[in-house]
């Protein structure tokens, strides 16, 4: 029966202000007697109840009145001034208001003002021209602007209303606590007999929120209770969504809820999404996501917002399956998401690698007629950049450029990162320099990107010249730079210069971090120089640094490489000893080592064991399988793992596609090579130049020449070459056709690219 009341009290009231009075309850009774066919007489009984209750959390008394208007009387020779000039406004009919009251300026003071408004209340146009008159004059008193915000009310011109009460709040050097004292004595004290309308209580509370005023709207509101009025829900959602705002905000935001829940205010379903959102803020999904399932006893149904907030709050945390269930939910109430809803959903996804999967609700979104924005198009684009699908980045750039939704410099940004990590540096170059031509802003993070790229392809000096070019734009290098730049200048070998960067950042200021020491422990130990890597893991923990799982990883990874796997079990134990845990990388530089020390068997123990502990591994971690069993061509345990893969919800990489695709050619499988050649062209990956050798001599020794020069072409025009055997092969064939024009061409193409390449190489 509560819970019932409750409905009926939020459905009925919660748009208006709330009287809890003597007159309220009878009126409130009335309503309830209005519905007593559907109601049960506990329901009255709770409903009286109720009332009662809320009447007594005021006062013991019960809520006080407002006061009789009682201004100073006029004498009899005022009161005839006044009935004279009250008398000629009346009979006006389009003379201008000026000339009107011409005759009695001389006579006229400002106590007059009130005594005439009493006389023209009920004429409210002649009310305002009037007021209009008097300011231009001198400023009317407070008193006089309250008797006009009430007549203004009363007339339904809230707006009027709203203009003469902020116009009051907005002067310049006002004394805000002085001046709240007074303005709402004289708004009370002239409520009573000039308007009698809530309203006007609302939008002076509207008002103190709107320029700022939250304490005194706070004490506004408290003091209105002391009248038996409630403020309407929607002046208290107002308030609600400014407090979130200030400092500490979302806590006031919490605590003002439940002060004002017990007071009387009904909240609606705006009210409950601000607080999902607010505790979605604070990272309490949970308690938001309880907040939306009690709505609807509450009396509010939950509306797109209500559920879009809390996918949103469960997106930023990654917990895919309460995002699932909460859509499912949505569809149940015959809901359908909005942009937000979709926007949150193929963030997680892209989160959760499952770019494909957020592609899918990309086209979901186009066909409900909902229009994909730029975050949309960057956070998938971002996505497919880090899976390394570059050619599915590049198709939804263009797409979204067709859709006249441009891409700011993020979507760049996140494009040549993509490029950089996978070793495409000059591609990154010219989209960053078509950055530059349309204008837009690049910062550290662009530049930084585009270094480390350089640094990464081995191009040192590239990235030096990119440094220099940043610091003359004014942007200033940060730790992220210089660590890209020393990780550069450790896999060429020089590792003094590296350190001499290490004193150049700390003569900067800038604070060397773990990060810093880990792209120089990950230098060393490219540059084969574990003991150097090692030494400096020592001098981190001198300067108070701990290490992490990463730099332990990366020195893992180098005695993996180097053979050395029991000194990686050893620092795997140390790891595990000083509370790190390792994560799929860790496992994926075991994986690793043991593939490549032919250990197979105790690879896929690993991967048991991880699966066994929930340690979810991903593509790499099978790749690293596959990769080996491809190469001793045992295709049948390549292709078993690919299906536990699969199995386990994670989706092949271009990398595993190139993998098994040699494996098979190298097999004979051509069958099942041609078809993950189709399904890995369909996903958008590219194949890689060893894979298109692997597939075109395969064709050719199946004899199908027609299929293998088809390849042939492709790949002469994604720009990879084929090697001396190859050339060699399509050269005879072209020749014995006798097209001596494209036996000439590709004669020329094979000399450049074979032998003299090879002959530079070798200089080099």
């Amino acid at each position: 029966m509560a819970s019932a009341l409750m409905d009926f009290y939020d459905i009925d009231m919660n748009k208006h202000s709330i009287f809890l009075s003597t007159r309220g309850c009878q009126v409130f009774s009335y309503s309830l007697h209005l519905g007593s066919a559907t109601s049960s007489p506990s329901f009255f009984f709770y409903a009286n109840r109720f009332l009662v209750q809320k009447l007594s959390s005021f006062t013991s008394s019960g809520p006080r009145p407002f006061p009789d208007y009682s201004p100073q009387k006029p004498s009899i020779k005022d009161s005839e001034l006044v009935h004279h000039i009250s008398t000629t406004l009346k009979q006006r009919r389009s003379e201008h208001l000026h000339r009107t009251m011409k005759p009695f300026e001389s006579k006229f003071r400002p106590d007059h003002l009130i005594w005439v408004l009493m006389n023209i209340k009920n004429d409210y146009r002649l009310v305002l021209d009037f007021f209009d008159w008097s300011c231009l004059r001198r400023d009317p008193s407070l008193e006089v602007r309250c008797i006009v915000i009430q007549i203004a009310i009363a007339a339904k011109d809230s707006a009027m209303a709203y203009r003469l009460i902020h116009d009051y709040w907005t002067k310049p050097n006002l004394d805000v606590n002085l001046s709240f004292s007074y303005f709402l004595e004289k708004l009370i004290y002239t409520y009573k007999d000039w308007g009698s309308s809530p309203d006007v209580f609302d939008i002076f509370f509207r008002v103190l929120v709107e320029v700022g005023i939250l304490e005194n709207a706070r004490k506004f509101f408290d003091k209105m209770l002391n009248y038996g009025l409630v403020l309407s829900v929607d002046s208290c959602n107002f308030y609600l969504s400014r407090l979130s705002n200030s400092t500490h905000g979302i806590q006031k935001v919490l605590r003002t809820y439940d002060e004002l829940s017990q007071v009387g205010v009904c909240w609606n379903t705006a009210s409950y999404n601000t607080m999902i959102h607010c505790l979605c803020q604070i990272n309490k999904v949970k308690e938001a996501h309880n907040l939306l399932l009690k709505m609807e006893f509450r009396g509010c149904a939950p509306d797109v917002i209500s559920y879009s907030t809390v996918i949103d709050g469960y997106s930023k945390a990654g917990e895919l399956k309460f995002v699932l269930k909460i859509i499912e939910a949505m569809q149940v109430k015959g809901l359908k998401p909005n942009a937000f809803t979709f926007n949150s959903i193929i963030l997680i996804l892209c989160k959760a690698g499952k770019v494909l999967d957020a592609e899918k609700i990309l086209r979901e979104m186009i066909h409900q007629g909902v229009d994909p924005d730029n975050v949309v198009y960057t956070t998938l684009i971002d996505g497919f950049c880090k899976t390394g699908n570059i050619s599915a980045a590049y198709r939804l750039f263009d797409e979204m450029q067709n859709q006249k939704v441009f891409p700011d410099y993020v979507v760049y940004t996140s494009l040549i990162y993509g490029l950089c990590r996978t070793g495409k540096v000059v591609e990154a170059d010219k989209l960053f320099q078509e950055m530059l031509r349309r204008g837009l802003e690049v910062d550290e993070v662009t530049y930084t990107t585009l270094i480390d790229g350089y640094c990464k392809a081995g191009e040192i000096q590239f990235a030096f010249s990119l440094h220099n070019q940043m610091v003359r734009r004014g942007l200033t290098p940060n730790v992220v730079t210089y660590s890209a730049l020393a990780d550069g200048l450790c896999k060429q070998g020089e590792l003094d210069a590296a350190n001499e960067l290490l004193h150049e950042m700390r003569e900067k200021g800038l604070e060397l971090n773990i990060f810093t020491y880990n792209s120089l422990i990950n230098g060393f130990c490219k540059a084969g120089n574990i003991l150097q890597a090692v030494n400096l893991m020592q001098d981190l923990e001198v300067a108070g640094i701990r290490p992490d799982t990463y730099t332990y990883t990366t020195l893992m990874d180098a005695y993996c490489k180097s053979g050395e796997l029991i000194r990686a079990h050893e620092l795997l134990r140390e790891m595990l000893n000083k509370g790190l845990q390792p994560t799929v990388v860790t496992f994926n530089v075991l994986m690793n080592g043991f593939c490549m020390s032919g250990m197979l068997e105790d690879g896929e123990k690993l991967l048991q064991w991880m699966l066994e502990k929930g340690v979810m591994p991903n593509v790499a971690t099978y790749n690293s399988l596959m990769k080996q069993y491809s190469i001793r061509k045992n295709m049948r345990a390549a292709t078993q793992i690919y299906r536990i893969m699969c199995g386990q919800g994670v989706l092949p990489d271009g990398n595993t596609y190139n993998i098994l695709i040699r494996g098979h050619c190298k097999a004979r499988n051509m069958k099942e090579a041609w078809f993950l050649h189709r399904e890995m062209v369909e996903k958008g990956f590219s194949l890689a130049v060893d894979t298109y050798l692997a597939l075109i001599k395969c064709f050719i020794k199946k004899k199908k020449y027609f299929e293998a020069r088809e390849l042939f072409e492709e790949m002469r025009r994604e720009g990879l070459h084929g090697d001396q055997e190859l050339y060699g092969i399509f050269l005879d064939i072209l020749y014995k056709e006798g097209d001596m024009n494209s036996t000439l061409e590709l004669c020329d193409e094979s000399i450049e690219n074979c032998l003299v390449n090879k002959i530079s190489g070798g200089i080099t």
